[in-house]
């Protein structure tokens, strides 16, 4: 982590203008959980304690970019921001323009402004200079806290730190530590988990992981198109043939690292009530697909994980939704929970699978963000993080 921090620079008396990850779950204007609002706090507390004034700004959702939605409002992101900080926040009418910018100038050192959803111009999304420039124009000193959108140039996560001192929050510095760990110079045995749908968005990252670690488990969806790589009828499961011919070349090239799930709970439909049993993992019968996977597989993998310095996982084993192909996500969740090893959970799925099984404050560090930490996991640049000042 060769990036400035919010420790690096001198906050005091100044105006700073925060990018944080407020895309949270609402319903009919009630934030249904607060998890990303919590994990910005330290580095909300910590500015307000440095005697600066705090304008906040986020996404949420895919408004049209057309001006205000309703629907799409920070306002109870804002409100919740309050209860926790025990304080007001203000909401401010948009989240650039002269009446935001008044707000902006008259805050005093120790409050918080909030902007409106920056998404609500098509500008951001485009990484308008001009918008970035407006955006700017509102703080003295832009800190970058969502970890969750930094793999995106948008303006306010990357046009805006061409304009202001820009440094990373405790969140961002947090996830570059531990996912770094897991690129850079990872304590071995290093053992990856991959899960989830497709393997088509996932590619680059089991190309890159297998120069990187020890062993590559392999389950969820994306599996079955390993599986009917090797030849094996798949039946009614998810398979991507556009993607069979890479798996076979991946089979081909992972030189013993690769392991796949040996058997499987299938049903007989894509439901929570259907019929299901075990079978292995070659023996699907027609009009059955898989769901999960076995518990041979459990053991297989939790042999595997045995005695590993370092674990990171990113997708789940199954349709972990439907409790009844639930176990073999929990059942991995439970191993790397009691594993010592330094564990580190891709965001999206997996953050809400460990947290299902009851493990989430057992592991080392769960990620926030999905996509971001996919795409770092790839090797590839994250243009918010780019940006920001080198130490």
């Amino acid at each position: 982590m060769n990036k400035k921090t919010v420790k690096d620079i001198n906050l005091k008396g100044k105006r700073v203008l925060m990018r944080v990850d407020f895309n949270v779950p609402m319903d009919k204007g009630v934030v249904t959980d607060d998890k990303r609002i919590r994990a910005a706090l330290p580095t909300i507390q910590y500015v307000l304690e440095q005697g600066a004034a705090l304008i906040v700004m986020s996404h949420l959702g895919r408004p049209k970019g057309a001006g205000f939605e309703a629907e799409f409002s920070l306002k109870p992101a804002a409100e919740v921001l309050g209860k926790l900080l025990n304080q007001p926040v203000q909401i401010a009418p948009d989240c650039i323009g002269p009446e935001v910018e008044a707000l902006a100038k008259s805050l005093k050192p120790g409050e918080v402004l909030m902007l409106e959803n920056v998404r609500f111009h098509k500008e951001e999304e485009k990484n308008d200079p001009g918008f970035a420039k407006q955006l700017a124009a509102l703080g003295e000193i832009y800190v970058n806290d969502a970890f969750g959108s930094a793999h995106r140039a948008h303006a306010s996560t990357e046009g805006v730190a061409k304009f202001l001192p820009a440094v990373s929050g405790f969140l961002m510095e947090q996830e570059l530590e531990y996912l770094g760990r897991a690129t850079l110079n990872p304590a071995r045995p290093y053992i990856a988990i991959l899960g989830g749908a497709k393997i088509s968005d996932k590619i680059a990252v089991i190309e890159n992981l297998l120069t990187k670690c020890d062993k590559l488990i392999i389950g969820g969806g994306m599996a079955n198109t390993f599986l009917a790589a090797k030849g094996y009828a798949m039946q009614d499961s998810l398979v991507e043939p556009g993607a069979i011919e890479t798996a076979k070349k991946i089979i081909a090239n992972a030189g013993g690292k690769l392991l796949l799930p040996i058997d499987a709970v299938i049903a007989d439909k894509f439901e929570a009530e259907a019929a299901n049993k075990v079978v292995d993992a070659d023996k699907v019968p027609a009009g059955w697909r898989i769901m999960d996977i076995g518990p041979q597989s459990v053991v297989l993998f939790s042999d595997a994980l045995k005695g590993a310095k370092l674990v990171v996982w990113n997708g789940p084993m199954g349709v972990f939704e439907m409790p009844k192909f639930a176990e073999g996500t929990f059942a991995i969740a439970k191993v790397l929970a009691a594993s010592g090893a330094t564990t580190v959970i891709g965001g999206g799925d997996s953050a809400s699978a460990v947290k299902k099984a009851g493990v989430a404050k057992q592991m080392t560090h769960v990620s926030t963000g999905g996509g971001a930490s996919l795409e770092f996991l790839e090797g590839k640049v994250l243009p918010g993080v780019a940006a920001l000042n080198d130490k």
